[in-house]
Protein backbone atom coordinates (compact mmCIF):
# COMPACT_ATOMS: atom_id res chain seq x y z
CA UNK A 1 0.00 0.00 0.00
CA UNK A 2 2.66 2.18 1.22
CA UNK A 3 4.81 1.86 -2.73
CA UNK A 4 0.83 2.00 -4.40
CA UNK A 5 0.98 5.83 -2.47
CA UNK A 6 4.45 6.80 -3.78
CA UNK A 7 3.90 5.50 -7.10
CA UNK A 8 1.07 7.62 -7.09
CA UNK A 9 2.43 10.25 -5.60
CA UNK A 10 5.07 10.02 -8.10
CA UNK A 11 2.85 10.15 -11.45
CA UNK A 12 1.29 13.62 -10.28
CA UNK A 13 4.51 14.82 -10.19
CA UNK A 14 5.45 13.86 -12.97
CA UNK A 15 2.13 14.87 -14.75
CA UNK A 16 2.69 18.17 -13.66
CA UNK A 17 6.37 18.85 -15.15
CA UNK A 18 5.06 17.89 -17.90
CA UNK A 19 2.48 20.33 -17.96
CA UNK A 20 4.60 22.42 -17.65
CA UNK A 21 7.17 21.99 -19.86
CA UNK A 22 4.28 22.14 -22.17
CA UNK A 23 3.09 25.17 -21.19
CA UNK A 24 6.25 26.44 -21.93
CA UNK A 25 6.68 25.38 -25.36
CA UNK A 26 3.59 26.68 -26.50
CA UNK A 27 4.26 30.31 -25.01
CA UNK A 28 7.69 30.12 -27.10
CA UNK A 29 5.84 29.08 -30.04
CA UNK A 30 3.16 31.87 -29.51
CA UNK A 31 6.02 34.06 -28.94
CA UNK A 32 7.62 33.55 -32.55
CA UNK A 33 4.75 33.35 -34.44
CA UNK A 34 3.55 36.31 -33.68
CA UNK A 35 6.28 38.39 -32.72
CA UNK A 36 6.18 40.03 -36.53
CA UNK A 37 9.33 38.06 -37.42
CA UNK A 38 9.79 40.28 -41.23
CA UNK A 39 10.15 38.17 -44.31
CA UNK A 40 13.63 37.80 -46.15
CA UNK A 41 12.51 40.75 -48.88
CA UNK A 42 12.07 43.18 -45.74
CA UNK A 43 14.74 41.68 -43.54
CA UNK A 44 17.13 41.78 -45.67
CA UNK A 45 19.51 44.63 -45.59
CA UNK A 46 22.34 43.77 -48.20
CA UNK A 47 21.98 41.74 -51.04
CA UNK A 48 23.55 41.08 -54.52
CA UNK A 49 22.66 41.24 -58.38
CA UNK A 50 24.45 39.95 -61.12
CA UNK A 51 23.42 40.26 -64.44
CA UNK A 52 25.27 38.24 -67.53
CA UNK A 53 24.12 40.22 -69.88
CA UNK A 54 26.30 42.95 -68.81
CA UNK A 55 28.84 40.98 -67.06
CA UNK A 56 28.24 43.20 -64.09
CA UNK A 57 27.35 42.52 -59.80
CA UNK A 58 25.73 45.17 -57.84
CA UNK A 59 26.15 45.32 -54.05
CA UNK A 60 23.19 46.77 -52.21
CA UNK A 61 23.42 47.83 -48.77
CA UNK A 62 20.07 49.61 -46.28
CA UNK A 63 18.26 49.38 -49.87
CA UNK A 64 20.55 51.54 -51.51
CA UNK A 65 22.94 50.62 -54.64
CA UNK A 66 26.23 50.73 -53.09
CA UNK A 67 29.17 49.60 -55.88
CA UNK A 68 28.96 47.91 -59.26
CA UNK A 69 31.65 45.76 -60.18
CA UNK A 70 32.40 44.16 -63.56
CA UNK A 71 32.56 40.29 -63.47
CA UNK A 72 33.06 37.41 -65.72
CA UNK A 73 30.45 34.43 -66.17
CA UNK A 74 30.07 31.28 -67.44
CA UNK A 75 31.62 30.73 -71.10
CA UNK A 76 27.61 29.46 -72.40
CA UNK A 77 24.50 30.42 -71.38
CA UNK A 78 23.69 27.61 -69.48
CA UNK A 79 26.83 27.26 -67.55
CA UNK A 80 26.33 30.01 -64.19
CA UNK A 81 22.87 29.37 -62.99
CA UNK A 82 20.31 31.86 -62.91
CA UNK A 83 17.85 32.32 -59.79
CA UNK A 84 17.96 34.04 -56.57
CA UNK A 85 20.52 32.03 -53.93
CA UNK A 86 22.05 32.70 -50.87
CA UNK A 87 26.07 32.60 -49.83
CA UNK A 88 26.45 29.87 -47.92
CA UNK A 89 30.34 29.26 -47.54
CA UNK A 90 32.58 32.07 -47.22
CA UNK A 91 36.59 30.90 -47.52
CA UNK A 92 40.21 32.69 -47.53
CA UNK A 93 42.37 31.34 -50.10
CA UNK A 94 40.39 28.67 -51.18
CA UNK A 95 42.06 25.52 -52.79
CA UNK A 96 41.85 24.41 -56.09
CA UNK A 97 41.06 20.63 -55.38
CA UNK A 98 40.50 19.70 -59.44
CA UNK A 99 44.04 20.83 -59.75
CA UNK A 100 45.12 20.46 -56.73
CA UNK A 101 46.49 23.72 -56.19
CA UNK A 102 46.88 25.27 -52.78
CA UNK A 103 44.82 27.83 -51.57
CA UNK A 104 47.06 31.50 -51.98
CA UNK A 105 49.33 29.67 -54.40
CA UNK A 106 49.38 32.74 -57.36
CA UNK A 107 48.62 29.76 -59.79
CA UNK A 108 44.89 29.21 -58.49
CA UNK A 109 42.26 30.26 -60.48
CA UNK A 110 39.59 30.43 -57.79
CA UNK A 111 41.57 33.94 -56.14
CA UNK A 112 41.83 34.79 -52.39
CA UNK A 113 38.41 34.78 -51.96
CA UNK A 114 35.23 32.38 -52.15
CA UNK A 115 31.55 33.26 -51.62
CA UNK A 116 29.87 30.02 -52.51
CA UNK A 117 26.10 29.48 -53.20
CA UNK A 118 23.41 27.37 -52.72
CA UNK A 119 22.49 27.47 -56.69
CA UNK A 120 20.96 24.39 -58.10
CA UNK A 121 20.50 22.52 -54.90
CA UNK A 122 24.54 22.54 -54.68
CA UNK A 123 26.44 22.99 -51.16
CA UNK A 124 28.70 25.90 -51.82
CA UNK A 125 31.26 24.14 -53.13
CA UNK A 126 30.68 24.01 -56.68
CA UNK A 127 29.04 27.78 -57.65
CA UNK A 128 30.71 30.51 -56.42
CA UNK A 129 31.82 34.17 -56.57
CA UNK A 130 35.42 34.08 -56.20
CA UNK A 131 38.77 36.21 -57.28
CA UNK A 132 41.01 34.68 -59.89
CA UNK A 133 44.45 34.57 -61.36
CA UNK A 134 43.94 35.98 -64.58
CA UNK A 135 42.70 39.53 -64.42
CA UNK A 136 42.26 39.94 -68.48
CA UNK A 137 39.15 37.53 -67.97
CA UNK A 138 37.18 39.88 -65.79
CA UNK A 139 34.57 40.87 -68.04
CA UNK A 140 34.21 38.46 -70.67
CA UNK A 141 32.45 34.55 -71.05
CA UNK A 142 34.98 32.92 -69.50
CA UNK A 143 34.32 30.89 -66.62
CA UNK A 144 32.58 26.92 -65.82
CA UNK A 145 29.85 28.40 -63.86
CA UNK A 146 30.87 30.62 -61.27
CA UNK A 147 31.18 34.21 -61.11
CA UNK A 148 34.68 35.92 -61.25
CA UNK A 149 35.83 39.43 -59.66
CA UNK A 150 38.99 41.39 -59.39
CA UNK A 151 41.10 39.88 -56.44
CA UNK A 152 40.75 43.20 -54.70
CA UNK A 153 37.11 43.49 -55.44
CA UNK A 154 36.20 40.11 -54.20
CA UNK A 155 38.19 41.02 -51.19
CA UNK A 156 36.10 44.60 -50.42
CA UNK A 157 32.34 42.39 -51.21
CA UNK A 158 33.62 39.84 -48.56
CA UNK A 159 34.17 41.84 -46.37
CA UNK A 160 30.70 43.25 -46.53
CA UNK A 161 28.64 40.26 -46.58
CA UNK A 162 27.61 37.70 -44.12
CA UNK A 163 26.61 34.31 -44.78
CA UNK A 164 23.29 33.86 -46.46
CA UNK A 165 23.48 37.02 -48.07
CA UNK A 166 21.09 36.83 -51.31
CA UNK A 167 22.48 36.70 -54.25
CA UNK A 168 20.29 37.23 -57.32
CA UNK A 169 21.55 35.82 -61.20
CA UNK A 170 20.29 36.94 -64.47
CA UNK A 171 20.06 37.80 -67.52
CA UNK A 172 18.52 41.15 -68.39
CA UNK A 173 18.28 44.46 -70.55
CA UNK A 174 16.55 46.13 -67.29
CA UNK A 175 18.38 48.39 -64.86
CA UNK A 176 19.70 47.22 -61.29
CA UNK A 177 17.16 48.93 -59.51
CA UNK A 178 14.24 47.47 -61.85
CA UNK A 179 15.52 44.18 -61.35
CA UNK A 180 15.94 44.16 -57.64
CA UNK A 181 11.95 45.73 -57.71
CA UNK A 182 10.96 42.69 -59.34
CA UNK A 183 12.21 40.58 -56.92
CA UNK A 184 10.23 42.49 -54.14
CA UNK A 185 13.12 44.49 -52.62
CA UNK A 186 12.74 47.96 -51.97
CA UNK A 187 14.91 50.11 -53.11
CA UNK A 188 16.08 53.87 -52.58
CA UNK A 189 16.84 56.14 -55.66
CA UNK A 190 20.55 57.80 -55.04
CA UNK A 191 22.11 54.88 -54.86
CA UNK A 192 25.83 54.65 -56.23
CA UNK A 193 25.12 52.87 -59.74
CA UNK A 194 27.74 53.92 -61.69
CA UNK A 195 25.70 54.58 -64.45
CA UNK A 196 22.42 56.00 -63.10
CA UNK A 197 23.40 59.61 -64.48
CA UNK A 198 23.85 61.31 -61.01
CA UNK A 199 25.60 64.51 -61.85
CA UNK A 200 29.12 65.20 -59.68
CA UNK A 201 31.09 68.24 -59.92
CA UNK A 202 33.63 69.73 -57.94
CA UNK A 203 33.20 69.39 -54.47
CA UNK A 204 31.32 66.35 -54.41
CA UNK A 205 31.92 63.39 -52.04
CA UNK A 206 30.77 59.74 -51.42
CA UNK A 207 30.84 56.44 -53.16
CA UNK A 208 29.41 57.84 -56.57
CA UNK A 209 33.40 59.95 -56.31
CA UNK A 210 35.00 56.56 -55.62
CA UNK A 211 33.09 54.50 -58.44
CA UNK A 212 33.96 58.08 -61.08
CA UNK A 213 37.41 58.16 -59.56
CA UNK A 214 37.98 53.96 -60.14
CA UNK A 215 36.50 54.41 -63.54
CA UNK A 216 38.57 57.12 -64.44
CA UNK A 217 42.00 55.50 -63.46
CA UNK A 218 41.19 52.25 -64.83
CA UNK A 219 40.60 53.84 -68.33
CA UNK A 220 44.62 55.62 -67.04
CA UNK A 221 42.95 59.15 -65.99
CA UNK A 222 44.79 59.97 -62.85
CA UNK A 223 42.66 61.28 -60.34
CA UNK A 224 45.67 61.52 -57.51
CA UNK A 225 43.41 58.48 -55.41
CA UNK A 226 40.04 57.01 -54.82
CA UNK A 227 39.17 59.16 -51.77
CA UNK A 228 35.91 59.82 -53.02
CA UNK A 229 36.28 63.79 -52.89
CA UNK A 230 35.99 65.27 -56.20
CA UNK A 231 38.95 67.53 -55.95
CA UNK A 232 41.23 69.59 -58.12
CA UNK A 233 43.03 65.70 -59.82
CA UNK A 234 39.48 64.59 -60.44
CA UNK A 235 38.16 67.51 -61.67
CA UNK A 236 41.05 67.25 -64.29
CA UNK A 237 40.90 64.16 -65.08
CA UNK A 238 37.35 64.19 -65.69
CA UNK A 239 38.03 67.26 -68.01
CA UNK A 240 40.76 65.14 -69.84
CA UNK A 241 38.03 62.49 -70.63
CA UNK A 242 35.45 64.27 -71.40
CA UNK A 243 38.26 65.96 -73.88
CA UNK A 244 39.47 62.39 -75.67
CA UNK A 245 35.67 61.57 -76.01
CA UNK A 246 34.45 64.97 -77.85
CA UNK A 247 32.25 65.75 -75.14
CA UNK A 248 32.11 69.49 -73.32
CA UNK A 249 34.80 69.53 -71.38
CA UNK A 250 33.37 71.29 -68.35
CA UNK A 251 34.47 68.55 -65.68
CA UNK A 252 30.88 67.84 -64.64
CA UNK A 253 30.40 63.97 -64.50
CA UNK A 254 26.60 63.95 -66.02
CA UNK A 255 24.64 61.12 -68.06
CA UNK A 256 26.46 61.76 -71.16
CA UNK A 257 30.13 61.72 -69.23
CA UNK A 258 28.70 58.25 -67.38
CA UNK A 259 27.32 56.79 -70.62
CA UNK A 260 30.70 57.17 -72.01
CA UNK A 261 32.86 55.79 -69.30
CA UNK A 262 30.51 52.54 -68.82
CA UNK A 263 31.24 52.21 -72.61
CA UNK A 264 34.56 52.47 -72.58
CA UNK A 265 36.80 49.21 -72.21
CA UNK A 266 39.87 49.73 -74.33
CA UNK A 267 42.91 52.18 -73.59
CA UNK A 268 42.43 55.27 -74.70
CA UNK A 269 44.33 56.80 -78.42
CA UNK A 270 46.26 59.42 -75.51
CA UNK A 271 47.47 56.52 -73.27
CA UNK A 272 51.15 57.40 -72.64
CA UNK A 273 51.42 53.24 -71.84
CA UNK A 274 50.15 52.06 -74.98
CA UNK A 275 52.81 54.79 -77.23
CA UNK A 276 56.10 54.25 -74.37
CA UNK A 277 58.75 51.61 -75.79
CA UNK A 278 59.75 48.63 -73.31
CA UNK A 279 59.64 49.78 -69.25
CA UNK A 280 61.60 47.83 -67.06
CA UNK A 281 63.38 48.51 -63.47
CA UNK A 282 64.88 51.83 -63.42
CA UNK A 283 61.95 53.42 -65.90
CA UNK A 284 60.81 56.97 -64.97
CA UNK A 285 57.73 58.81 -66.24
CA UNK A 286 54.40 59.44 -67.30
CA UNK A 287 53.63 56.07 -68.72
CA UNK A 288 55.31 54.28 -65.37
CA UNK A 289 52.90 55.73 -63.86
CA UNK A 290 50.00 55.22 -65.80
CA UNK A 291 51.29 51.34 -66.05
CA UNK A 292 51.42 51.50 -61.76
CA UNK A 293 47.69 53.12 -62.32
CA UNK A 294 46.79 49.75 -64.49
CA UNK A 295 48.36 47.16 -62.07
CA UNK A 296 47.30 48.71 -59.09
CA UNK A 297 43.40 48.72 -60.69
CA UNK A 298 44.07 44.85 -61.86
CA UNK A 299 44.67 43.93 -57.99
CA UNK A 300 48.27 44.36 -58.56
CA UNK A 301 49.91 46.19 -55.83
CA UNK A 302 52.06 48.69 -56.80
CA UNK A 303 52.58 50.43 -53.38
CA UNK A 304 51.78 53.83 -54.69
CA UNK A 305 51.96 55.66 -58.21
CA UNK A 306 54.74 57.50 -58.33
CA UNK A 307 56.08 57.26 -62.21
CA UNK A 308 59.11 54.98 -60.94
CA UNK A 309 59.61 51.98 -62.01
CA UNK A 310 60.99 50.21 -58.41
CA UNK A 311 61.08 46.76 -56.95
CA UNK A 312 57.64 46.79 -55.92
CA UNK A 313 56.27 47.36 -59.25
CA UNK A 314 58.70 44.59 -60.34
CA UNK A 315 57.57 42.86 -58.35
CA UNK A 316 53.65 43.61 -59.74
CA UNK A 317 54.29 43.07 -62.72
CA UNK A 318 55.84 39.83 -62.40
CA UNK A 319 53.05 38.71 -60.67
CA UNK A 320 51.08 40.19 -63.38
CA UNK A 321 53.03 38.19 -66.04
CA UNK A 322 52.38 34.43 -64.21
CA UNK A 323 48.88 35.43 -63.69
CA UNK A 324 48.65 36.15 -67.34
CA UNK A 325 50.90 33.14 -68.36
CA UNK A 326 53.43 35.23 -69.88
CA UNK A 327 57.47 34.91 -69.37
CA UNK A 328 57.59 36.19 -65.70
CA UNK A 329 60.91 38.44 -66.37
CA UNK A 330 59.42 41.59 -64.71
CA UNK A 331 59.91 43.65 -68.17
CA UNK A 332 57.14 45.44 -69.84
CA UNK A 333 57.65 44.38 -73.44
CA UNK A 334 54.62 44.81 -75.98
CA UNK A 335 52.85 41.41 -74.92
CA UNK A 336 52.50 42.62 -71.31
CA UNK A 337 51.52 46.24 -72.58
CA UNK A 338 48.50 44.17 -74.50
CA UNK A 339 47.94 42.00 -71.61
CA UNK A 340 47.46 44.84 -69.68
CA UNK A 341 45.68 47.25 -71.68
CA UNK A 342 43.41 44.76 -73.19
Amino acid sequence: MHRYKCLKKSNRGLRFLLKKWLILFCSVFLLFSFAGIPDASAAATKFIIINKSSNKLAYYENSKLKRVFKVGTGRSQSLTPEGKFKIVQKIVNRPYYKGNIPGGDPRNPLGNRWMGLNARGTSGSTYGIHGNNNPSSIGGYVSSGCVRMYDNEVEWLYSQVPINTAVIIISSGKSFDSIAKSYGYNVKPGGNSGNSGDTLKKGSRGDAVAELQRKLTDLGFSTGGIDGVFGSATDKAVRAFQKSKGLTADGIAGPATWNALNGSSTPQPGSTLANSGTLKKGSKGPAVKELQQKLTALGYNTKGTDGVFGPNTEKAVLAFQKASRLTADGIVGPATKKAILK
